[in-house]
């Protein structure tokens, strides 16, 4: 009998136990970041010379005008070393403060296009002519934890 008391008394206890968890032990000991994106690219054969031309020179003024406007926080340009077959040739990476809301987003298109004497039909028909030097292949975003 005491056994079974004993038994009952334990088993309350775990239940209790689990059910009485701190506040501060519900909170997540990661805190959300800033976002990046990766962009995977291609060079074409021999167009190496004419893409880092229009990275150093259009992309760059493109990243700069998203920092001057606290959206971008950071970019970079990797090559890859060696890239085997089916791997990109260099990975661009822009890192955003965070993620914006949809009319956040129009907000800042807007703001950009206007900025780079742009609009979507041209920055579609720019689009289409860098596929004669470089293959996009995707981007990836990613968000950056914090550890409190």
């Amino acid at each position: 009998m005491k056994m079974m008391k004993s038994l009952y008394v334990g088993a309350a206890l775990l239940v209790a136990a689990t059910m009485a968890v701190p506040a501060a032990a519900q909170e997540s000991p990661l805190k959300r970041g800033s976002v990046w994106v990766a962009s995977r690219i291609d060079v074409l054969p021999g167009q190496n010379p004419a893409y880092t031309d229009y990275l150093a020179t259009q992309w760059k003024k493109e990243m700069e005008w998203g920092k001057s406007q606290g959206h971008i926080l950071s970019y970079r340009i990797m090559s890859t070393n060696h890239a085997r077959t089916g791997e990109p040739d260099i990975i661009l990476l822009i890192e955003y403060k965070d993620y914006a809301s949809a009319a956040e987003r129009d907000a800042i298109s807007k703001r950009f296009n206007e900025a780079m004497n742009t609009d979507r039909l041209k920055t579609a028909a720019a689009n289409l002519e860098r596929e004669k030097i470089r293959t996009s292949m995707g981007s990836t975003e990613y968000q950056e934890w914090i550890v409190r």
